[in-house]
């Protein structure tokens, strides 16, 4: 279906531009009359379906869509007066078309999840398996209740883990930009001084000079192969799946923060697997769909693992346990949870055990970081103060001699 670049007036009289779906001339007007606007000029702009000129659809987005829907099907609302009233009240222009899509594809026959599957940017997988769910079992209301609540918590974890990777990141930069300053502005001015002095310089002033003279006269080395080597870095990562698992490796064994990416990785795992099975989906295919969400090479391959083993009969929490991915307690949990048929439940447990446990850890890294860097500034710092003062305080003993 061409995408349309259109150029349109409202009610108002005020010009409106933008992108959206359509066959023809004739379905492009007829789109723009329900979004209440009148079609001036429009042309095709690419063959498929994008978002070209339009911001991208966040979460918030997504929280308030799901919220309103969830109100409006529990209201007893028709799917469609709900759609089309959710249309008319969104002022976000791409997701605004997105919905009139969807509206059009249900007016055609399709189901809502059917129409989801249309906008894969939009809506992910899960939540378009949910809402299958949801249409399936006639619980669409409390699915998207759930899938608000999903997203909130999503959001809040991605957060966190933002929290755990910028705070060091920043201050790393900046005990480099430190670190770069004293090198290659403070030292130098101190080298000629130092040499001067006459004295047999020692081993550590010889290592700052050595430093210092490498970074000021190969500058250019120190600026191109950073990027060069993270460009090649990214390269081998695309091009080889053995290198994405060496790399998501390296990552679980980072000091401190490995353990805490691993929690969040098996967090999401856990509370996804409990919303697909919640909503009446096959345990295995909710393992399959929520293995899609684990970003970690060697996660996934222990989730995939533990999936096989559970279609060769073996109980969830013996398959789980032979990933050694989780702890016992959680295992003792899962395995209750299994044996009173309340697995959904013993998997939420799960997810909020890690939760917990994440933002202690986090918390405890934050508290580590300004100390240790501290540390580090003042070890640095030290360095170039012994190196400078040793040489001066060696040629002042030899005067006094």
């Amino acid at each position: 279906m061409p995408l349309y670049k259109y150029k349109a007036v409202d009610r108002d009289g005020k010009i409106r531009s933008g992108n959206l779906d359509a066959v023809n001339d004739a379905d492009l007007e007829k789109r723009l009359l329900k979004l209440k606007l009148e079609l001036i000029r429009a042309a095709v702009t690419v063959e498929k379906r994008a978002s070209i000129g339009q911001p991208k659809v966040d979460k918030r987005e997504l929280i308030l869509f799901c919220v309103h829907m969830g109100q409006l099907t529990r209201s007893g609302v028709p799917l469609m007066d709900g759609l089309t009233d959710l249309r008319d009240s969104m002022e976000h222009p791409r997701f605004k078309e997105v919905v009139a899509n969807l509206i059009e594809r249900i007016e055609g026959g399709s189901t809502l999840s059917e129409a989801l599957e249309e906008y894969p940017k939009v809506f992910d997988t899960l939540f378009i398996n949910l809402v299958r769910a949801g249409e399936a079992s006639g619980q669409l209301p409390n699915i998207f209740d759930s899938l608000a609540d999903m997203i909130k918590w999503q959001d809040e974890l991605s957060q966190s883990t933002k929290k755990l990777l910028v705070q060091p990141a920043f201050v790393g930069g900046t005990v480099l930009g430190v670190t770069v300053f004293l090198m290659v502005y403070l030292v130098p001015q101190l080298v000629e001084f130092i040499v001067n002095s006459g004295e047999e310089l020692p081993g550590h002033t010889r290592a700052l000079i050595a430093v210092s003279e490498a970074m000021t006269n190969y500058w250019y080395v120190w600026l191109i192969v950073p990027p060069v080597l993270f460009i090649l870095i990214k390269m081998s990562l695309v091009a080889s799946e053995k290198a994405r698992y060496q790399a998501d490796s390296v990552k679980l064994r980072v000091w401190q923060i490995g353990p805490v990416l691993k929690k969040i990785t098996l967090s999401r795992f856990a509370n996804f697997f409990s919303m697909l099975y919640a909503a009446g989906i096959p345990v295995l295919r909710s393992l399959e769909i929520a293995e899609g969400i684990v970003d970690n090479k060697v996660i996934r391959g222990a989730l995939s693992q533990a999936r096989q083993d559970i279609e060769q009969g073996e109980p969830i929490s013996q398959s789980l346990a032979g990933t050694g991915m989780f702890p016992p307690l959680v295992l003792r949990m899962l395995k209750i949870g299994e044996t009173t048929g309340q697995l959904d439940k013993a998997l939420l447990n799960v997810s909020y055990f890690y939760e917990r446990d994440i933002k202690d850890s986090i918390d405890k890294i934050q508290s580590l970081i300004q100390p240790t860097m501290t540390a580090v500034l003042g070890l640095l710092l030290g360095w170039v103060m012994l190196s400078v003062l040793s040489p001066i305080y060696g040629s002042l003993a030899n005067v006094q001699l």
